[in-house]
């Protein structure tokens, strides 16, 4: 049987009609938001031939794992695969990375890019320990992926003490498995040191942080820290940073390379 149908009162109508307006500007926001974020996504995205996944879910690569591991390389698996990774110092001279640890032991710090508002933090937070390293000869050094231009303006805004090498082309981040994909970068605890550093007086770079070569592969790049050597072989400390900000505790820093 036929449902009877019920007269709409002005009032009704009027309620109903608003409700639409409502959900059409939320739909009309949803949508500009949605776009905004491809935008964004596409702006700081890596080479398409790293990306293999939905646009909207980039690569979250696999980190941290213990060499020696079940899963993980070996020392010398490492070391075979950064034999012939080269990198710059500030005079644009190249040099063998494993030449950084060949004849000396040494810290070597992978910054997220040279920009990185954490990156700055980590710099400083070994750096406060470099009478420590000097005196029990290790060398303190800091590796970023970016240019030579870029690494001297890293030295020149922060002091850093220690040695400073360009990577240029990722490939030392490449052959160690650093930690890679949006889902490293943005995450709640990454959120919360970044108010915590900004409170401390840190700045991100911005200027060095949307270059050309950082945005289109150091957007989403996670670094981390090595202690090796005198030995190419000789790794005896390796932190992947599972998110950006992952600092290790410096005890276990100094552990490794001073006691």
């Amino acid at each position: 049987m036929a449902m009877p149908i019920r007269a709409t009162s002005p009032a009704t109508a009027n309620l109903a009609g608003k409700r639409f307006m409502r959900c059409r500007s939320s739909a009309s926001v949803t949508a500009t938001r949605i776009r905004n974020f491809d935008q964004a996504f596409r702006l700081f995205s890596p080479p398409k031939e790293r990306i293999r996944c939905s646009r909207f879910f980039p690569p979250l690569f696999a980190v941290s794992e213990p060499i020696g591991g079940a899963s993980a390389v070996t020392y010398e698996d490492l070391t075979n695969s950064l034999e012939n990774v080269e990198v710059f110092d500030v005079i644009g001279k190249a040099i063998r990375i494993t030449d950084l640890w060949r004849d000396r032991k040494a810290v070597i710090a992978f910054a997220r890019h040279f920009g990185c508002v954490f990156c700055r933090k980590r710099a400083d937070l070994l750096a406060s320990k470099k009478e420590l390293m000097d005196a029990a000869g290790v060398a303190l050094v800091l590796v970023g992926p970016g240019t030579v231009e870029q690494a001297k303006a890293f030295i020149e805004q922060t002091k850093f003490e220690g040695e400073v090498y360009a990577d240029p082309t990722h490939s030392s981040y490449d052959a160690i498995k650093f930690a890679y994909g949006v889902l490293t970068t943005f995450t709640p605890s990454a959120g919360k040191k970044i108010l915590e550093l900004y409170l401390e007086g840190y700045r991100q770079d911005w200027e060095l942080s949307f270059k050309k070569n950082t945005v289109e592969r150091g957007g989403w790049q996670q670094g981390g820290i090595i202690i090796a050597g005198p030995g190419v072989n000789n790794i005896s400390y390796i932190h992947k940073d599972k998110e950006a900000g992952d600092d290790p505790p410096i005890e276990d820093i100094i552990k490794a390379c001073c006691q």
